[in-house]
């Protein structure tokens, strides 16, 4: 699952995702809500709407970085050399791909 790339990997610099250390935080909270609530035996629908909502959270922070990343990689990467603006395209193909 280590495909990471080497910090350096745009002309900008990388962009920080530091800001997203708080939703995942939070994320992580509820989650442990969830473990929680089926402890309890909770009302199904009342676990599974904290799931869902645990869905859109996590979209969401995947909605920042890829903008953060097309807005800063992908972009310089199609300012300098269309070898590396077809890599990072192939790039998200794979990843839009295996998780789809």
């Amino acid at each position: 699952m280590n495909d990471s790339k080497n910090t350096d990997c745009c002309q900008s610099g990388h962009p920080s995702h530091q800001n997203e250390c708080k939703n995942l935080n939070r994320l992580s909270g509820q989650i442990e809500g969830i473990k929680k609530m089926i402890e309890e035996r909770r009302y199904c629908p009342e676990i599974i709407t904290q799931l869902r909502a645990i869905q859109a959270a996590t979209k969401s922070i995947e909605s920042n970085i890829l903008e953060r990343h097309l807005k800063s990689c992908v972009q310089d990467a199609f300012k300098s050399s269309s070898e590396e603006s077809e890599s990072k395209i192939e790039e998200l193909i794979k990843i839009f791909k295996r998780y789809n």
